[in-house]
């Protein structure tokens, strides 16, 4: 696993940065082809990203070597409102980290092999994550409680990355089938303020607990608290842990210019993320009292995926295909568990913040047009349920996206190389929460994005 880690390190560390909120925490399609088309491709050839969809997919490919390099790059327009003040504070650079901006970078590479009915891969691509960067200097980083700017951070960078080594096999003519065992390596930073009156709500609930509580409800006049893991290198994260996951998946050839696909991401079984942490106490009489220790963020898992496609040639040049998925994030975010113990005392603190996700449903529909034997041309749509109740969301984790347009291409310039490119659009959603415990202020926020991805492609 350690080996596995250092090549997963050098491959980002070709390409800083993680991705921002889609699909919840998911990105809306994997690779050029499929992004293009809206995020389907459960019943169509989308190339070796297959592996991260519908493995039984890469079947449909030709037979022979092929290299798949790709760069997804996703710029965010985040924002966030003081509903009672007027101020407001977008996602950026932060003082911790000068040379990081609202754009973020993740590779994507990926090496399969056909022959005769047996179609093999293996790749690296990120499952997707969040990210925002509010710095130290906003509404976010001051308290209700005894009114303290306290120059402390409100940030968060989450990355899934998975390595699928995968297989498909063409039963017959008709029937392919195909299947993928996923290394899995989440990586999560926080910066992350509470009010006084969100830690009292917290433990009000039930939700905040361990012996360090009565030693923060013991301080004269506390006033927030805030929890710190951050790594601020290319890769990784304060916290991180490795895991598995795995998809099944199979194809249908229903008539000549007609397939059906049918495939199941399993949900993940990744270790408690774990690393060290800062947890500075806010007192408006004794300042800042920090304390290090370690971390541990409990079962942050990625969920189940049921999928069904279809695409359908309706001529030489015209090709539709529409997806229908079923993420069951409700099994995975009903709450983010937290655990901290100081390293001095041993005294400890547990935090459950709420999120109770629903399950979603995905709708992705893509048409295709051949122009040559070199120029293909893509557009799409997808429109996903909501996820998050309004009255849980976090000013720091906007995963609330809903609406993408999509687009791109692809041009061939030899018989053995192409290039594939996709931009999608996530139209603006916004969002408001006043209740406690996971705001101290009412707030509105608002979040569109841009994401684009290229890749070029070998054939031996």
């Amino acid at each position: 696993m350690r080996k596995l880690k250092t090549i997963c390190v050098c491959l980002i560390s070709l390409f800083p940065g993680v991705v921002s909120a889609t699909n919840v925490f998911n990105m809306e399609g994997f690779g050029p082809v499929s992004r293009s088309l809206g995020g389907a491709g459960v019943a169509y050839d989308i190339g070796a990203p297959a592996m991260m969809y519908n493995p039984a997919t890469l079947g449909l490919m030709e037979r022979g070597f092929r290299v798949h390099a790709g760069l997804d790059l996703v710029s965010t327009d985040i924002e966030v409102k003081n509903r009672a003040t007027g101020e407001k504070v977008s996602s950026g650079k932060s003082s911790f980290s000068k040379n990081r901006g609202p754009t973020y970078f993740t590779p994507e590479f990926a090496v399969t092999h056909g022959r005769d009915a047996l179609t093999f891969g293996v790749g690296a691509f990120a499952q997707g994550g969040v990210g925002t960067e509010f710095g130290n200097s906003s509404f976010l980083s001051g308290t209700t409680t005894n009114g303290i700017d306290t120059g402390l951070e409100n940030s968060t960078r989450l990355l899934n990355l998975r390595i699928p080594f995968a297989a498909a096999f063409n039963v017959n003519d008709k029937l392919t089938v195909g299947a993928s065992i996923d290394a899995v390596w989440t990586q999560l930073n926080l910066e992350l303020l509470f009010d006084a009156s969100q830690v009292g709500a917290l433990i009000g609930d039930g939700r905040a607990g361990g012996s360090l509580v009565p030693v923060l409800g013991g301080l004269p006049a506390l006033s927030g608290a805030h929890l710190s893991f951050t790594k601020d290198k290319i890769a990784g994260g304060g916290a991180d842990a490795w895991g598995i996951g795995g998809k099944i998946g199979l194809t249908w050839q229903v008539l000549d210019s007609t397939r059906l696909g049918m495939a199941y991401n399993f949900e993940t079984r990744v270790s408690d993320l774990s690393g060290g942490a800062t947890l500075t106490a806010v007192d408006a009489v004794l300042g800042q009292i920090p304390l290090r220790g370690d971390v541990k963020v409990r079962d942050l898992q990625n969920p189940a995926q049921f999928s069904l496609g279809i695409s359908h040639a309706v001529n030489a040049q015209w090709t539709v295909v529409a997806d229908y998925q079923r993420v069951f994030w409700e099994d995975v975010m009903e709450d983010v568990d937290i655990g901290f113990v100081d390293d001095a005392s041993g005294a400890d603190l547990d935090l459950l913040l709420p999120q109770e996700y629903d399950d979603i449903t995905i709708y992705t529909f893509g048409v295709q047009y051949r122009h040559s034997s070199r120029w293909a041309f893509r557009a799409g749509f997808s429109h996903s349920d909501q996820a998050l109740q309004s009255d849980l969301m976090f000013a720091i984790l906007p995963a609330y996206l809903q609406d993408h347009v999509t687009g791109g291409l692809s041009y061939a310039w030899t018989g053995n190389s192409s290039i594939d490119m996709a931009l999608s659009y996530a139209i603006e959603e916004t969002m408001s929460n006043s209740s406690q415990p996971n705001t101290s202020v009412p707030v509105k926020s608002s979040h569109s994005q841009i994401n684009g991805t290229v890749a070029y492609v070998h054939r031996f």
